[in-house]
């Protein structure tokens, strides 16, 4: 049996620094919703984001690939991984509270399991995940309630929206699989999020024109700062990090820390108050993804 992959001190330390960083993300988001649309905003983020990570590509000197083909999988996964879910993302924070979109965002890790299981012979969904991924079910629809399903509207759209972006997250990393194997990570994010870019700039500025930067208040500034150069770029290093180290099972892991922390933040910065089901569903969500991990069974196991 192949050495298992194990959480040292440094990758805990890791998982935590990811998890407040893109915790930190949707604060920003709020923010900057203040003076931009959605699709500006987007295109902002990613724009900084692969400035930042080409930027440590050519420091460390790592060598571009060549080629057609991987480049056109840049933008297809770009698209799907990158554009897509933030901008889901980013217009469900419309008409939902920050705090609630961080806890729906940590659906994306129980979602995973069930893409890559319709993909992949080699990721079967077997008993515990299945189990694990009915919790997190569970816990979504504790979250949006049963109101959700009777009477929809703009509340209902943005929780959905994040939903959606959940799943376009897990199928972008089926479709990196195929088609990214043996590329460097670091190389991989920044052709991903320069992919992204590439659709969403020419969106940007044809629905809106050019950012009005002189307008930009320094909070807006500094949103947009975070959230491509802390949250996009810094985080998407820790991350590859944190894979190399522990695996990229043990990496969904940070998704525990981002929603609490999304939480906090809105209520000290926004003053967001979630009701107690919101509460309820992440613990559901949390162990659900605790039971796909194994590590729920595990800590059992040593126990009893």
């Amino acid at each position: 049996m192949a050495p298992q992959k194990v959480l040292t001190r440094s990758a805990w330390i890791g998982l935590a620094t990811m998890g407040i960083f893109w915790g930190g993300s949707f604060l920003s988001i709020e923010l900057m919703l203040r003076q931009m649309p959605v699709e500006t905003l987007v295109a902002l983020r990613v724009s900084g984001g692969a400035l930042a990570l080409w930027a440590y590509v050519f420091i460390r000197g790592f060598k571009i690939p060549k080629g057609a083909r991987i480049w056109i999988s840049f933008l297809l996964i770009g698209l799907i991984n990158v554009a897509m879910p933030f901008g889901l993302i980013t217009w469900g924070q419309q008409y939902i509270p920050s705090g609630l979109a961080g806890i729906l965002n940590a659906f994306t890790a129980v979602l995973g399991p069930v893409v890559a299981a319709l993909i992949f012979a080699d990721e079967r969904l077997g008993l515990r995940k299945a189990v694990g991924v009915l919790c997190g079910f569970f816990g979504v629809a504790t979250v949006i309630g049963l109101d959700a399903f009777h009477s929809f509207d703009l509340t209902s759209a943005g929780q959905l929206a994040l939903l959606g972006s959940c799943l376009c997250y897990a199928i972008g990393a089926a479709m990196a699989r195929m088609h990214l194997t043996g590329i460097r990570l670091e190389i991989s994010a920044a052709g991903m999020i320069s992919g992204a870019a590439v659709w969403m700039i020419p969106v940007a500025i044809y629905m809106h024109g050019l950012p009005d930067f002189a307008s930009f208040t320094p909070t807006t500034l500094g949103a947009w700062a975070y959230v491509s150069l802390i949250s996009t770029g810094l985080a998407y290093l820790i991350l590859f990090s944190v894979i190399k180290s522990a695996g990229s099972g043990n990496a969904t892991l940070c998704t525990l820390v981002v929603a609490p922390v999304s939480v906090v933040l809105g209520a000290i910065v926004l003053g967001e108050a979630l009701p107690l089901a919101a509460y309820i569903g992440f613990i559901f969500i949390a162990c659900g993804l605790l039971i796909i991990d194994g590590r729920l069974l595990r800590m059992a196991k040593a126990r009893f």
